[in-house]
């Protein structure tokens, strides 16, 4: 772990290939024996040592043959087109783990399960959120198309709210489970539709969530 202190805060959304819920937030297998997942991130405030961050975008996509904790997984990160080379180096050591207490985030969580990490890549990342009707969708043109809506109640039709507290999750506290949709291509390829996702407020440092 590096010394350097650091700050991320703002709205994410998660999309995975698992039914509703994601056995994973339960520590149970995943749905189809298998976890492909796509995320993404707009940082409304956050700084890396002197560096600021806020205002940018980061996504990644991620592939587990077995569970997530089984390991033999591969990644590839997108950051920001706006990020100048501090802030990429800046988001790229947050997103390693590499700056996080060993275990205490999602980044160094997930990075201790990877065998593969694919070259990052710098896009432009479309990005929106509706916290009132729990709605999200990212897209970047030519890799990955993720959408997330409430999920619909086969019998009424209306939308089923959910909503998961982990008091002691290294990726959030709190999270709105939603319906996901997601496609992408290159290197780590995803393809679902009705499956897992949650929109969640982040508020991270190297020790963990914070709240």
């Amino acid at each position: 772990m590096t010394n350097v202190d650091w700050l991320i805060k703002g709205p994410e959304i998660s999309t995975c290939n698992c039914d509703w819920g994601c056995p994973c937030q339960f520590n149970s297998l995943p749905t189809h024996g298998n976890c492909r997942a796509g995320v993404a991130m707009r940082i409304d405030e956050g700084y890396f040592g002197d560096v600021r961050l806020d205002g940018l975008l980061w996504s990644a996509m991620f592939a587990w043959p077995q569970a997530i904790h089984e390991g033999n997984g591969e990644a590839l990160v997108i950051l920001d087109e706006n990020a100048n080379e501090a802030q990429q180096g800046a988001l790229l050591s947050i997103l390693s783990g590499e700056s996080s207490v060993p275990g205490a985030t999602m980044f160094s969580v997930f990075a201790a399960t990877l065998t593969t990490m694919h070259d990052p890549v710098i896009a432009p990342i479309h990005f929106k959120v509706d916290h009132d009707e729990w709605t999200g969708h990212f897209e970047i043109p030519g890799y990955i198309d993720a959408h997330a809506a409430p999920i619909t109640n086969p019998v009424s039709g209306e939308s089923h709210r959910a909503r998961v507290v982990l008091p002691e999750g290294f990726e959030y506290r709190e999270a709105e489970f939603v319906s996901s949709r997601t496609t992408a291509r290159g290197p780590v390829p995803l393809d679902w539709t009705d499956g897992h996702g949650h929109i969640c407020m982040i508020h991270m440092t190297p020790s963990g969530p914070v709240g």
